[in-house]
């Protein structure tokens, strides 16, 4: 039998719904379409037949509703993995654990979860307004230190190649995103592998009046190459989402509309509408169900 779990652990607030999310169980779909700004939730659901339900809290907002026929919830989760965590974690429980028990469920429940963002080119080949998906993530912050998982051979040598280049003081961890998701919702996208920054600025590189550790970080990440592998683009999330996806058992994808290349030095004068049309292309893969 389950242990329970207490309730310092799980906080559940006194109308019965989760404590960051603000959600209580029946507020969410089996689909969820999360992206980092709250005011791109509504890019989302303005795409939807009806919204039966909105709520916010701190930077959580979330729409659920139906578009052609499917159930979806359109959450945004602010930025950074530290975020990630918590929303996945929150995800995860509305779904498979008992509120009322505080048990997990003896069934579980996985979600599909689909991260759309923005992004930033590490090739050349690879210019602002592409759209992109992500077949693995590679986290360059310390989430996984606090969490166990198993990893391929392939993750663990990618871990240690990029470790070495960057000549770093700990493993980045790689996980593979969902090949469920990959082909269903990657169709007609580039597929590319997806560096995770614990930052804005200096772990992606950028000086503004500090100067960062590592120069030339972008580079030395894009010339990294494994057989077939490289790594293409990078942001501040998809790491995150893969490894709590792996640990908790759900299906999870990371979409990413490319508006900088950071080798050319060129950012895309139409970034709203690059990420529009990943939204609506996304919104349409997912009615096919």
């Amino acid at each position: 039998m389950s242990k329970r779990i207490p309730e310092s652990e799980l906080i559940i607030n006194a109308d019965g719904s989760v404590y960051h999310l603000n959600l209580k169980p029946e507020h969410l779909a089996s689909t969820v379409i999360a992206v980092g700004d709250p005011d791109r939730v509504k890019k989302v659901s303005q795409h939807f037949d009806t919204i039966e339900f909105e709520i916010s809290k701190r930077e959580f907002v979330t729409h659920t509703g139906l578009y052609k026929g499917k159930r979806i919830t359109a959450i945004s989760t602010g930025m950074g993995t530290d975020n990630i965590e918590i929303f996945m974690t929150e995800l995860d429980a509305l779904v498979n654990v008992d509120f009322n028990t505080r048990l997990s469920k003896e069934t579980h429940t996985p979600l599909e979860i689909i991260r759309i963002g923005t992004s930033g080119s590490m090739q050349k080949d690879i210019p602002a307004g592409s759209l992109l998906a992500s077949a693995y993530g590679i986290g360059l912050d310390t989430l996984m230190v606090f969490y166990q998982t198993d990893y391929s051979a392939m993750e663990q040598t990618i871990g240690k190649v990029i470790q070495k280049e960057l000549d770093i003081p700990f493993t980045p961890y790689c996980i593979k995103g969902s090949e469920k998701l990959l082909n269903k919702v990657g169709k007609g996208l580039l597929i590319g592998n997806t560096v995770t920054c614990p930052g804005f600025f200096g772990p992606q590189g950028r000086e503004v009046r500090i100067k960062p550790a590592i120069p030339n970080i972008i580079e030395k990440l894009g010339n990294i190459k494994i057989g077939d592998f490289q790594l293409t683009n990078f942001e501040m999330e998809t790491a995150g989402y893969y490894a709590m996806g792996r640990l908790l058992g759900h299906e999870v994808m990371s979409l990413n509309a490319i508006i900088a290349n950071r080798i050319t030095h060129k950012f895309a004068n139409n970034a709203y509408s690059i990420v529009d049309q990943l939204i609506i292309q996304t919104l349409e893969n997912l009615a096919k169900d």
